[in-house]
């Protein structure tokens, strides 16, 4: 194994459980703004909003769109969706979103442990696409600025994952080479893709067993408690 000084980590779905923070702060956002009025259940309004936010991510990592936009718009698609075309309610519907979600502190099982152990050998630093102000806020909660040397945001470095410039950036900012750096991230795009464009090995986070076709990662575990085995 190579000599490793410095690892690179994804924060939403690697260590921060972003489906169930996710999950909980819209089921609290359905019973505060009575959305039971505009759809069927919970599912339904749920489903529909995945869709549009995932659309409009890719626009807004793109460049497409601003990240104002992004916040209220896919909500607005949400709610015209169902012939409900209220700004002012999917203004209200973004605002809480980012505010209520920020607050939620489910981490994958193995993160303290493993950041504490990795903490001791190596510098560690974090790479997010996630607004700046909203991941800030979940890692001072999740009580995880502590293990970082540097939290790198793509609207500090001024692109986002995969561009590999968002890598340079982060290796710049932490002093150090590609080639003692390892990323680790459970976004094939964003994180395995992206860091080896960069010319950086990586580790992919992947709990649910997916298979991907084309992608070999530097190396791949299911647990955060495998890096203690492998690091």
């Amino acid at each position: 194994m190579k000599q490793y000084k410095h690892i690179f980590i994804d924060l939403d779905r690697t260590l921060w459980d972003f489906e169930a923070n996710s999950l909980e702060t819209f089921k609290e956002i359905y019973k505060k703004r009575d959305l039971a009025k505009i759809f069927i259940n919970f599912e339904q309004f749920h489903k529909t909003y995945r869709k549009y936010n995932h659309q409009l991510w890719e626009d807004y990592r793109e460049g497409k769109i601003t990240k104002d936009i992004l916040k209220h718009r896919r909500f607005y698609l949400t709610l015209a969706a169902y012939n409900y075309k209220d700004e002012e309610l999917a203004k209200k519907l973004g605002e809480d979103y980012v505010r209520i979600s920020a607050t939620k502190t489910q981490i994958f099982p193995y993160t303290h442990e493993a950041l504490k152990y990795l903490k001791e050998k190596y510098s560690l630093h974090l790479i997010t696409n996630g607004f700046e102000e909203v991941q800030y806020k979940k890692i001072k909660n999740c009580d995880l600025e502590k293990y970082f040397t540097n939290i790198i945001t793509s609207e500090k470095a001024g692109v986002q994952k995969p561009n590999e410039k968002i890598f340079n950036y982060a290796l710049r900012n932490a002093g150090a080479e590609k080639e003692e750096s390892i990323m680790l991230g459970d976004d094939i795009e964003g994180d395995i893709k992206g860091a080896k464009s960069a010319g950086m090995d990586q580790i992919l986070f992947n709990p649910d067993k997916k298979e991907f076709e084309n992608v070999t990662p530097t190396y791949e575990i299911n647990s955060l408690k495998e890096l203690m085995e492998i690091l």
